[in-house]
């Protein structure tokens, strides 16, 4: 039986190799996006993997995780943190968003890492430290 954690994953050239998931640490967005192909392609799901419908999907999984802590008070919020079993459903909503980022950024030949380096580049000058430091304002409203 295959470990859970071992998958095999295609590259660049479309040879083999073998993939082991392990933690953030150890485990490349790319290996991530193998997965989730290798998933929906298992399932022929690509012809649902639309920019529009893995955006509602990116919306939906965000909503669940948002409903766990709707009018929650930060009592509340703690006490459903310390809870395993709402932490494992956390982790599962948590789980989805990135399934539908990973394939949207699949789907459409999006870099996620040059795209989220080339946006923190744009937050440090939207926020400056000097002016946004211990406050929670839009850029626009500094």
């Amino acid at each position: 039986m295959q470990d859970e954690n071992t998958l095999y994953g295609q590259n660049e050239r479309q040879h083999s190799r073998k993939l082991v998931l392990t933690s953030d640490d150890k485990t490349t967005i790319q290996a991530l996006k193998e997965v989730a192909d290798k998933f929906s392609t298992k399932r022929d799901w690509a012809k649902f993997h639309n920019p529009k419908d893995l955006s509602i999907g990116i919306v939906t999984e965000g909503s669940e995780l948002l409903a766990i802590f709707r009018f929650k008070t930060d009592k509340e919020v703690k006490q459903i943190l310390g809870n395993q079993l709402m932490a494992n459903q956390i982790k599962h909503e948590l789980a989805d968003v990135l399934f539908f980022i990973l394939r949207f950024s699949q789907m459409t030949g999006t870099d996620l890492t040059e795209a989220f380096l080339e946006k923190m580049k744009l937050n440090e000058i939207r926020y400056p430290v000097d002016k946004s430091k211990g406050s929670n304002k839009k850029y626009t409203e500094l």
